[in-house]
């Protein structure tokens, strides 16, 4: 079990996770996502739970070697929504979400996705992570990349106290994580559609994570096994239209709400949904026409084709059919708990659904 770990004097001092900079969890971190919690012994439930998963996060990464413990902290105290613990959380509720093994599981899949995030910030070249210098920029592209494996043997190794169905999950979600880098790293062959092939990636490479940190609470909260499957479900189509409403936040928000400047994808020629959308249109008018040429340029460097493009963006029938799409993903996700008892947790997890669809329209 993650307590296995022997952890530094003091770290076991609360649940509120001292020793690192990131405090309690609170509602304000469900009012980012959008989560409704109106039931209080279910609020309380659920951040309890997150505030014991951040103490074992740092517990889990401890090394005999403090280089170690302090690059594979690194991203951990530069804090995050912890999206995939909250979904372990609540998929638990449907169970019992005291369970021995529910607060183990939503480790072992942030830790995962912490993993992830050290090897995508070398293949991005990122210089900055969560406000903070990425890991690669701060060492090397090296000392993060061995840090991403050494995080994915540590969710490995407390996986293994959770018995080898949740080993096989792992493994599989990760295989998964890693056919959708490799699809995006490749691109679209010549006979594959670009936005099935961009919907895929973005399933392999967000959901599948998402959807088994919801199997995981459910499972390991020991609820029904078709509410474990529809959480599942749920889960996969819930991450796949968050990552789909950020790609239309990075264009449509005058403001930094996506996290990041409007328009860095376009910016950095990363083909997100209503890009190849507006590629792949017929429509004849002179707007629509103009966009596509700027498109066919590649990467937007030039702060005037820049701005056209994104203005163009902003008005184009490409958009609107990309808000149709998340919209559909939404209600889709929604459907996917039909099986679940109604109740506050059921609601909370519809309200994500609500989110998703007001923020993009």
């Amino acid at each position: 079990m993650v307590d296995s770990v022997v952890k530094p004097a003091g770290e076991r001092s609360g649940a509120s996770g001292s020793g690192g900079r990131r405090g309690r969890a609170s509602t304000s971190q469900f009012g980012a996502l959008g989560l409704n919690l109106s039931d209080p012994r279910v609020e309380a439930s659920v951040l309890g739970l997150l505030d014991t998963v951040e103490v074992e996060l740092r517990a889990s990464v401890a090394s005999a070697d403090p280089f170690v413990t302090e690059a594979a902290r690194h991203l951990v105290e530069a804090g995050g929504k912890r999206f995939r613990p909250l979904l372990v959380a609540l998929g638990a509720q449907f169970g019992d979400p005291t369970g021995a093994q529910v607060v183990p599981a939503a480790v072992v899949m942030e830790l995962t996705h912490l993993a992830t995030l050290y090897h995508d910030d070398v293949m991005d070249e990122a210089a900055v992570r969560r406000g903070a210098p990425s890991a690669n920029s701060r060492w090397t592209n090296s000392v993060a990349i061995l840090v991403g494996d050494y995080l994915f043997a540590r969710a490995a190794d407390i996986a293994a106290d959770l018995g080898p169905e949740a080993v096989r999950l792992q493994a599989r979600t990760f295989a998964r994580l890693v056919h959708g880098q490799i699809a995006e790293t490749v691109g679209p062959r010549a006979d594959d559609d670009p936005v099935a092939h961009y919907l895929n990636v973005i399933a392999e490479k967000t959901g599948s994570l998402i959807a088994t940190s919801a199997r995981f609470g459910g499972m390991f909260g020991g609820a029904a096994p078709e509410h474990v499957e529809a959480l599942a479900g749920y889960g996969e189509t819930i991450g796949v239209a968050f990552q789909l409403s950020d790609d239309l936040l990075d264009i449509a928000s005058e403001s930094v709400q996506s996290g990041k400047t409007p328009g860095t994808d376009l910016r950095e020629g990363v083909p997100t949904l209503p890009v190849l959308y507006a590629r792949e249109a017929d429509d004849s008018d002179a707007s629509s026409v103009r966009l596509r040429e700027i498109l066919a340029t590649g990467p937007l460097t030039d702060d005037a084709l820049h701005a056209e493009a994104l203005g163009l963006l902003r008005e184009s029938p490409a958009l609107k059919r990309a808000r149709e799409t998340v919209r559909s993903y939404a209600e889709e996700a929604r459907a996917q708990l039909a099986p679940l008892p109604h109740g506050p947790s059921r609601s909370a997890l519809e309200s994500l659904c609500d989110y998703i669809a007001d923020r993009t329209s």
